[in-house]
């Protein structure tokens, strides 16, 4: 049972304000409900909104707390006079002391994704994310040369995820490709990846966690029985270090830790942190 209602307000989509209010409620150790009321753009969407977090208090006779950013001075007005919330103005709190540090005005008009297509870092990203999912799961080896970081590991280790978080968030061409038996019995990594070497990045996981996830789609088949996962990853293992392949275990790691790790790994200069990498 969800101990506390979280609102997310926004007259864009909400994205940005739901991402930055649950990383701060992932702090806590409650496990909060979040709703997002996005596209509150008019006095009257703003006073649908209040009446919605107000009654939610109400019911639930806890204040909710309130994550927004809003731009047009008439809805921030109604929602400061009659919320009775928990309100936590991202763009209040952080973009005015910015404008006044920097002696600008900040780029929040409403309808920033307005002109979004013309823009050719959506474009690349767009491409990025096709490319991505043609090259799911060994689907095809055409044009691997062209992939930005290409991640290798048995059926089932996170390769998926992964491949599609870093193409959405980072806009990277990412293939992703299984090792599967005959590879483990030749002993070398597959014909199509030797070229491609310095793309590669490894992902393995704990055996057992790794058996209860296969268990899941295929039952007690021996493609999920512990003998063979245990099996498996350490063939995957060793055949990576042979081959002087980086590798992570995705036992304990978010997606998000191991997207960071392979970009710190592969392509430094893509986290804005490039110091010396190039």
């Amino acid at each position: 049972m969800h101990t506390r209602t979280v609102f997310v307000i926004s007259d864009g989509t909400g994205i940005t304000a739901e991402t930055f209010g649950t990383a701060l409620m992932t702090q806590f150790d409650i496990k909060p409900r979040i709703v997002r009321i996005p596209f509150v753009d008019t006095v009257d969407k703003a006073h649908q909104a209040v009446r919605q977090i107000n009654h939610t208090g109400d019911v639930e006779g806890k204040k909710p707390i309130v994550f927004s950013t809003l731009v047009n001075q008439e809805v921030v007005t109604i929602i400061n006079a009659h919320c009775k919330g928990l309100l936590m103005d991202m763009f209040g709190t952080f973009v005015q002391p910015l404008e006044d540090e920097l002696g600008m005005k900040s780029q929040h008009r409403v309808g920033r994704f307005s002109d979004i297509s013309q823009s050719k870092e959506y474009l690349d990203r767009m491409e990025a994310i096709n490319y991505t999912l043609a090259h799911d799961d060994g689907q095809t080896n055409h044009d691997l040369s062209g992939a930005d970081v290409v991640l290798v590991g048995v059926s089932r280790s996170g390769k998926t995820p992964t491949s599609l978080y870093l193409a959405m968030q980072f806009g990277l061409k990412v293939a992703n490709y299984p090792l599967i038996p005959e590879d483990f019995e030749r002993k070398k990594l597959p014909p199509a990846l030797e070229p491609i070497r310095k793309k590669l990045f490894g992902l393995t996981i704990d055996p057992v966690r790794l058996s209860s996830i296969r268990n899941e789609r295929r039952p007690n088949s021996r493609y999920a029985s512990l003998e063979n996962c245990r099996h498996e990853v350490h063939e995957a293992e060793a055949m990576m270090r042979r081959a002087g392949v980086s590798w992570l275990s995705t036992t304990t790691k978010s997606i998000e830790e191991i997207s960071t790790t392979i970009l710190q790994e592969v392509l430094p200069h893509r986290l804005g942190m490039g110091h010396g990498h190039g």
